[in-house]
């Protein structure tokens, strides 16, 4: 099953989903539409008790929901109860909320804009532009972001043609490129910036996105320049792009007098504009 993970956001609140690709429909974190729909301080006992509920009346959807890995608050991986937008349209009648209806309509909304951006990816980006939007981040930072995502898929669109695995060895070399360039694997700037499950790159300011996407499009570049052969030579071409943005980084500072990579995060700032 190809899938691909992604943050919808409805009310202003996080829904994580996952894209199956080959069935073309959204599967949709049980646990976060609860939260949405009731705002219960412990969405994941209320899902327990409703769920106990249901399968003790027979409810077919609940028994046919499956469980998909989704980032957790803690960053890492976690098997999540989910399902896909008709098993939910059944689920929510359970759920005596104000929001029902409201969300039923944006739930058919995602569904259809997924198809549509199959046949235009533009439509995309443009999506992606109206939700930071919606977040309050600046449009400076929101073309910066944008242009990373962009940079960061030719990358690994540049990996996947050399034979590189997605998943760990992607994730291997991104630790090794934010290393060379920031100094701290991609762990470590998250601890630095306070984060749980929050992307990194939505938390990083103007100045660090842009060395960010140096470092990713010269990695890029020397990989089509120097062809790697084999994981390994993926690792020492990985270093090579950092270390352009490292040089960068370094002059930068010793000009301004002032640290890059630092704990401020963008998202904490919205309000004073400071992005």
């Amino acid at each position: 099953m190809s899938t691909k993970n992604a943050i919808q956001i409805f009310d202003n609140k996080k829904v994580r989903t996952v894209w199956d690709e080959s069935q073309e429909k959204w599967y949709i974190s049980i646990i976060d539409v609860i939260e949405v729909l009731t705002e219960s301080v412990d969405p994941t006992a209320y899902w327990r008790k409703l769920k106990q509920r249901l399968k003790a009346e027979g409810n077919e959807t609940v028994t046919n929901c499956h469980g998909l890995k989704m980032k957790a608050p803690d960053g890492k991986m976690r098997l999540t109860d989910v399902a896909d937008t008709q098993q939910l349209f059944r689920l929510i009648q359970s759920v005596p909320s104000p929001k029902a209806e409201p969300f039923k309509l944006w739930l058919a909304q995602i569904a259809t804009e997924r198809l549509d951006e199959m046949q235009d990816p533009e439509l995309s980006i443009d999506r992606a532009l109206e939700q930071y939007l919606a977040l309050g981040y600046s449009e400076n930072w929101i073309n910066q972001r944008l242009k990373s995502i962009e940079i960061r898929k030719e990358l690994t669109d540049e990996w996947k043609s050399k034979g590189i695995q997605a998943g760990m060895q992607f994730a291997t070399l991104t630790d090794i490129i934010t290393k060379t360039w920031a100094d701290k694997t991609t762990k470590e700037y998250k601890v630095l910036k306070g984060l749980k499950k929050e992307n990194l790159r939505d938390t990083m300011t103007n100045t660090e996105l842009i060395l960010n996407m140096l470092a990713e499009a010269s990695t890029k570049d020397i990989s089509q320049a120097v062809n790697p052969k084999s994981f390994e030579e993926s690792k020492k071409v990985a270093r090579q792009g950092g270390n352009v943005a490292k040089v960068a980084l370094q002059e930068l500072e010793a000009q301004t007098g002032k640290k890059v990579v630092t704990s401020l995060n963008a998202k904490s700032v919205l309000e004073g504009k400071l992005i």
